[in-house]
């Protein structure tokens, strides 16, 4: 494999960092998650964007263009031969003391995996999946804004923990005010009577790439789309309810804390966004090799 590291492409092998970096430190640093699909990098510039946008947030100089950044990825990829997979694009603060003082790291790392990805297994986008409320709340957003996706996801580490120790893969989160925030690294949606609803980012939910295509997506297809404040027991009575994101795409939950949502099965609306997904992410990707 190879790992675009230091403005140049390295065997994985080679792919190191100092131990004095501030993203292994400290958890300084930026991410994306994004996908490749048939050939194609799904919503390159979007997730570029959003990179920057979070950089800004933390006061983060990249050394690099957003232009430059996105034909990192497609390198990355072409050099994986990598149609259909995962892509990591790390911005670390870099080399610096072993104090906070983030000024004094002259130089920022970035680095770029380009690699395979199954989140879930496959049957669950069939027959839906379980899930349970953890304790961890979700970190308040003027702690750590959920728009910015930083390195530091100890936050969602716990409640990945709690998940897997109850016997499930997913867990929902909560704010501070007993609002539902988010899964542990997927968007949160839910169904009733017709009108599909999700949290709204100022409640601790990240502004999901796949979260904003699944709202075009239901709106094109004359579906009423609200960002609405919901509580656990919203969740409980919904219709249908289903989680959104980079690696898990669109998966539906028929199951909160022992709760069976809706009919106990995918709903027809949740399948309905499942197969148009499929259909927009043919159309809405940067080429990887030359046609």
């Amino acid at each position: 494999m190879k790992i675009f590291l230091g403005g140049k492409l390295v065997d994985e092998a080679d792919a190191k960092i100092s131990v004095f970096d501030h993203g292994l430190l400290y958890g300084d640093g930026i991410f994306e998650g994004i996908r490749a699909y048939h050939g194609k990098v799904f919503l390159l510039d979007q997730h570029v964007k959003r990179l920057f946008e979070s950089a800004k947030a933390i006061a983060l100089e990249i050394p690099m263009t957003q232009q430059e950044m996105a034909d990192a990825v497609i390198k990355t990829c072409r050099a994986n031969e990598l149609s259909d997979g995962y892509i990591r694009l790390v911005v670390t603060r870099g080399v610096g003391t072993l104090g906070l003082n983030p000024y004094l790291c002259k130089k920022p790392e970035v680095f770029i995996i380009a690699a395979k990805i199954q989140l879930y297994p496959i049957e669950l986008y069939e027959t839906g999946m379980k899930v349970v409320t953890v304790g961890t709340v979700r970190n308040h957003p003027e702690a750590i804004n959920p728009r910015i996706k930083s390195l530091n996801y100890l936050n969602n580490v716990l409640a990945k923990i709690e998940a897997i120790n109850s016997g499930v893969l997913e867990c929902i989160m909560l704010n501070g005010q007993g609002q539902v925030a988010e899964a542990s690294g997927d968007n949160v949606f839910v169904v009733k009577d017709g009108v599909l609803k999700t949290p709204p980012v100022w409640c601790g939910a990240l502004d999901g790439l796949t979260r904003r295509a699944v709202i075009q997506i239901a709106e094109d297809a004359g579906l009423t789309v609200k960002e609405d404040v919901l509580q656990r027991y919203d969740l409980f009575t919904a219709d249908e309810m289903f989680l959104t994101g980079t690696a898990a795409e669109v998966i539906a939950v028929i199951d909160v804390d022992r709760r069976s949502i809706g009919t106990g099965k995918p709903g027809h609306i949740t399948v309905d966004l499942q197969n148009r997904f499929k259909e927009f992410v043919k159309d809405n990707g940067t080429p990887i090799f030359d046609t």
